[in-house]
């Protein structure tokens, strides 16, 4: 039998198929290959029950993340809210590198557009290149046009704590609730109410994970082959790359860099280089045996 797992915990895989959903454990095989199971993952197994299993086989994946442990994600939603806490662009683009390494599609969605004007941050993104997402969880502002980008991918939901992961999945028909928790106006953040990874899915087509926490999806800052590759995960300086006078260019200070030149020109954005740059300032220093691909 083959399924996609929605849930792990406590060492149980939680398998759906077309008919139900199967509590499995994974043969022990997996622990000696190194290689584990995770949400997300199609699976085949081997059905000892009625509602029971063992996982034989998983199946290739399109990508797979360790913080949360979950494959196979289409889109990464990256959640900023209008105040506390407001919009960090360098903690956006973080989670849209990370993305973009990963073979995941970053679309960002800034929430409680009730509040506030979030022009500025739309037009930056827009500008980048991204498919950009204004609504109001609360007020269900903008939740029609986030349904239908949703329909038919395997979505996650990133962001820190009290930007309204879990309040924007309430407003779409899952077959579950997830719990809401109140922002701590002392810390400025929300409390951690997702403690583990779990698939729901769509009434409409398609599946959501919520994710524990903003640590979910870390830029990995001791992986060398992330520091070759990021000038590739800005895709808005794909335009240029080719066009720099050195094909050593970093896109710092050079003469003749094609990249440095569109900044200066307006077709990149400021806030975009500049994030750039602290990624690039703490990725310099690795080594090639720090590879972890």
């Amino acid at each position: 039998m083959t399924g996609i797992i929605v849930k792990a915990l406590s060492g149980f895989y939680y398998v759906k198929t077309d008919e139900t959903v199967f509590e499995c454990k994974a043969r022990g095989s997996f622990r000696k290959s190194g290689v584990s199971p995770l949400v997300a993952d199609r699976v085949e197994f081997e059905q000892i029950s009625e509602t029971s299993g063992i996982i034989d086989k998983i199946l290739p994946r399109k990508n797979a993340v360790y913080r949360p442990p979950v494959a196979n994600i289409d889109k990464l939603f990256i959640v900023s809210s209008y105040t506390n806490p407001s919009p960090n662009t360098l903690l956006i683009d973080k989670m849209t590198v990370v993305a973009r390494y990963n073979n995941i599609e970053p679309i960002i969605v800034f929430n409680k557009c009730d509040m506030g004007d979030f022009t500025p941050f739309v037009n930056i993104y827009k500008n980048a290149g991204f498919k950009v997402y204004t609504l109001s969880a609360s007020e269900g502002i903008g939740i029609e046009a986030l349904k239908a980008e949703l329909k038919g991918s395997v979505n996650a939901f990133t962001g820190n704590s009290g930007v309204g992961k879990s309040s924007i999945l309430n407003n779409l028909p899952i077959n579950a609730v997830i719990e809401t928790g109140e922002v701590s106006n002392k810390l400025g953040r929300g409390r951690h109410t997702t403690r583990h990874t779990e698939l729901y899915e769509l009434e409409f087509g398609g599946f959501v994970a919520d994710t524990p926490g903003f640590s979910s999806f870390e830029l990995d800052t001791a992986d060398y082959t992330l520091k070759e590759n990021l000038q590739n995960c800005f895709f808005d300086f794909s335009d240029y790359l080719q066009d720099c006078k050195f094909t050593s260019c970093t896109h710092t200070k050079e003469k003749g860099c094609a990249v440095l030149e569109a900044l200066e020109n307006g077709k990149i954005e400021k806030s975009r280089h500049e994030s750039y740059l602290a990624l690039f300032r703490e990725l310099k220093d690795l080594k090639p045996w720090q590879n972890k691909k």
